[in-house]
């Protein structure tokens, strides 16, 4: 099993030294974040990415996932404001330039939501149709689109896998993929227990965090109350060979080193 660790946990530290600190620790690899101070796509020009690039080499990572910054800001692919709906594509083109640039093999992206006064249905259409252009746009890269599902405080789109599953197969499963959160699944009350079997087919990025089923805690696992070891062991035996990725929250920005640390080794000790 590969595992990398989302760079956002290191939110007061250069996206460079992320990298190094993750190599250090014995992740394989490095889900980049695409926000500031890290991957933010206006800071992102030749000399960045090429530095960004050197890192990797110099350290043997790799890039498990590209994730733009999405939730809260600055975008929204499923409102009926045409304005904010272009802009949000717009900006996640040039998230997926940075990506391709990088070498990632994926681009999560976020569903969006409805605001207040929109209808569901209106909303979902405006949804679609972001999602066609931004597959339209990605179709000839190499970097590839993984939609993911996420929960009623996010979006009211896309909320469990079944949902993912039914965006995907909208558009094709060779021009887009899942991005699985399996913190995300336990707050929508999803078993993980046959989820590796129900998405065989798929294109498949999982990532992996921990809560209390109240809300989208992003803790280290093990300290919430997810039994991971069904779903691990499943992993394991269908034979995935992609990345877990872990996605830890702000608490653990202040002590970045420690989470990630126990964090790994929970995941090699399962």
């Amino acid at each position: 099993m590969k595992y990398s660790q989302s760079t956002f946990v290191y939110f007061r530290y250069s996206l460079e030294e992320a990298i190094r600190r993750l190599a250090k620790y014995g992740y394989h690899g490095v889900e980049i974040w695409g926000g500031r101070p890290h991957a933010y796509w206006e800071d992102m020009d030749d000399a960045r990415i090429e530095k960004i690039k050197n890192v990797l080499k110099e350290t043997g990572m790799k890039i498990s996932n590209f994730i733009p910054a999405q939730f809260r800001y600055p975008t929204n692919i499923a409102t009926t404001d045409e304005q904010i709906r272009k802009n949000s594509v717009q900006y996640l083109k040039n998230n997926i330039d940075v990506a391709e640039k990088l070498g990632a093999p994926y681009v999560s992206l976020c569903p969006g939501f409805s605001l207040q006064g929109e209808k569901l249905a209106d909303s979902r259409k405006a949804m679609i149709t972001s999602l066609g252009e931004l597959v339209e746009y990605a179709k000839d890269l190499n970097t590839k689109l993984i939609v993911e599902p996420a929960h009623a405080m996010e979006t009211d789109h896309v909320l469990t896998v079944d949902h993912g599953m039914e965006v995907v197969d909208a558009f094709g499963k060779e021009n887009m993929g899942l991005c699985i959160d399996i913190g995300h699944m336990h707050v929508n009350k999803e078993s993980i227990v046959n989820v590796v079997d129900k998405v065989q087919g798929y294109t498949v990025h999982y990532h992996m965090d921990d809560n209390n089923g109240g809300s989208d805690d992003h803790l280290v696992p093990g300290e919430g109350k997810i039994d991971f070891d069904i779903f691990l062991t499943n992993l394991k035996n269908s034979g995935y060979e992609g990345f877990l990725a872990v996605e830890l929250g702000w608490g653990y920005t202040v002590d970045p080193d420690n989470a990630v640390k126990k964090s790994l080794e929970f995941l090699m000790n399962r």
